[in-house]
This record gives C-alpha cells, sequence and structure tokens, in this order.
C-alpha cells in the first residue's frame, strides 16, 4: 500500500443494501474526475455483480466501436478473493493515480470493510426511506426521532477511530441521499430530518446525489454518463437536470483536486 504524497485520494462507495444507486454514482464520481484531467483508476470490489467492471468495459468498447476520445479510467476486479490479491491489485492501482474510487459489494464482505478503512472519502449512497435508513440508524415508530445509531454507523466508527490510531488522519463520510423523489412529500421530510439527525451525532456530512431518471438505466449499456451525454444525441430538459445533479453533487463531495485543472463546470458546459 501506497502512504505519503504519492498516495492517491482514495474514495470509497460503501453500502450493505443494494439498490442505492452506488454503482451508478461511483461511476460518474470516476469519469467526471477523469474529465477534469485527473488520472482516475477504479476497483470494483464486487466480482459477483461486477456492475462498474462491466459499466466501463462497455464504456471501452464504445470508445474502440466510435473511434470518439471520452475520459476513460482505468480499473480492474477483484475476481480473486484473497488478501495477496486484493493488496496487489490496489497497490497496481494506485501506483499512478490521483484517485483510487472503489465500489463495494452492497453486503457485508470482509474486504469492503478494509477498503472502508483505507478510505479518504467514503460515500454511502441512499434512498429516500426508513428501510435504507436502518443500515445507519434507528427511529421511534411514532415519532420519527433517531433513538440509536445502527450496525453500519457503529462499524464506520470504529474504522475512523482505527485509522485515527494507525496514521493519524480521518475519514470524511459523506452520506449521499440518491434517487429522491421530484416532489415533496411527508416521509421524504421525516428522512431528512432523522438523517440531519444522525449526522450530528455520528459525524457524517450529508448531501445530494443523483435523482429517479430513466437517463441513467439507459447509458449503462454504452458505458456512457451525463458527462457524455452533448456527445451522443441532443439533450432535453431531463438530461439538463441530470448533469447539473452531477455538477452539484461533485462540488458537494469536496474532493482535493491534485490536477488545479478547470473545474467540473467548464469541463462539462
Amino acid at each position: 500500500m501506497q502512504s505519503g504524497a504519492d498516495k492517491p485520494h482514495v474514495i470509497v462507495f460503501a453500502n450493505e443494501k443494494g439498490g442505492t444507486g452506488k454503482s451508478t454514482t461511483a461511476v460518474h464520481v470516476a469519469v467526471a474526475l477523469a474529465a477534469r484531467g485527473a488520472r482516475v483508476a477504479v476497483f470494483d470490489l464486487d466480482q459477483r455483480q461486477r456492475t462498474v467492471g462491466r459499466y466501463l468495459d462497455n464504456r471501452a468498447e464504445t470508445i474502440k466501436r466510435t473511434g470518439t476520445s471520452l475520459p476513460m479510467p482505468v480499473h480492474a476486479t477483484h475476481v480473486e478473493q484473497t488478501e495477496e490479491a486484493f493488496e496487489e491489485s490496489w497497490s497496481r492501482l494506485s501506483a499512478d493515480a490521483d484517485y483510487l474510487v472503489v465500489d463495494t459489494p452492497g453486503r457485508d464482505d470482509p474486504f469492503a470493510r478494509t477498503a472502508a478503512m483505507l478510505a479518504d472519502t467514503l460515500v454511502t449512497p441512499m434512498n429516500d426511506s426508513f428501510v435504507d435508513f436502518d443500515l445507519i440508524g434507528q427511529v421511534d415508530p411514532e415519532t420519527y426521532k433517531v433513538t440509536r445509531p445502527s450496525f453500519y454507523s457503529e462499524l464506520i466508527w470504529d474504522a475512523r477511530k482505527t485509522r485515527a490510531r494507525a496514521d493519524g488522519t480521518s475519514i470524511d463520510w459523506v452520506v449521499l441521499r440518491n434517487r429522491l423523489q421530484h416532489i415533496e412529500a411527508r416521509n421524504m421530510r421525516r428522512v431528512s430530518d432523522a438523517l440531519g439527525q444522525l449526522a450530528k451525532r455520528v459525524g457524517f456530512r450529508l448531501i445530494p446525489g443523483l435523482g429517479e431518471r430513466v437517463i441513467y438505466r439507459e447509458l449503462f449499456p454504452a458505458g456512457l454518463t451525463m458527462i457524455d451525454s452533448k456527445d451522443f444525441g441532443s439533450m432535453g430538459l431531463a438530461h439538463v437536470a441530470a448533469r447539473q445533479e452531477l455538477r452539484e453533487m461533485m462540488a458537494a463531495l469536496q474532493l482535493p483536486d491534485p490536477t488545479a485543472a478547470p473545474s467540473l463546470v467548464a469541463a462539462t458546459a
């Protein structure tokens, strides 16, 4: 494992529940960073679903088929489930990267726990529901007030303490509200209030993510993202709104910029 100035900024996407848009968000963040001119590597730890790996394989095929120059991170999938293979892939991907983006399985996994401990930015996407909220906290069924953190919050709390003892650095834990419905609803407000309470209690930042839009699912077969939409067909209002969501999410992540390159807004305008 690298350390010091040569170490890339590690962004780990982790949630032990599936269906939160975790892999789609990871790909969009990786491509957005590459569009800035950064050197980006992606490590897919989910050898079963392999969504991120397949997404980027599809992207490579589109580049080859169309001859279009698109920002393309290097990537690998953790197929051989051994510590030696994990460390080898991690070191190889980190060697020439400004950012290492890691996508973890939607289940408890020992390598996902290790990745969380190595993260500089830990991103937990979740949908606006108390089913997803239950991963990180529990609420009173009548008042919807937070009663206690859940097992996953405790796991991340322990990981942050271990990391601080190991090298004196901190993990920036970000809970990202994905697939927000575009209407105001009572349940949405209750979840929002509960997240605000829990954020103060366990110390994560809360930011908006990507909305529930068909376009994200349609882009997968070609490996495209909203960064690329202006190169592949005309843009409707939904595309414009999705690109704005991506810009706002990238800004809210507050990632360091080792390249000192133009901003995402300039790169994708």
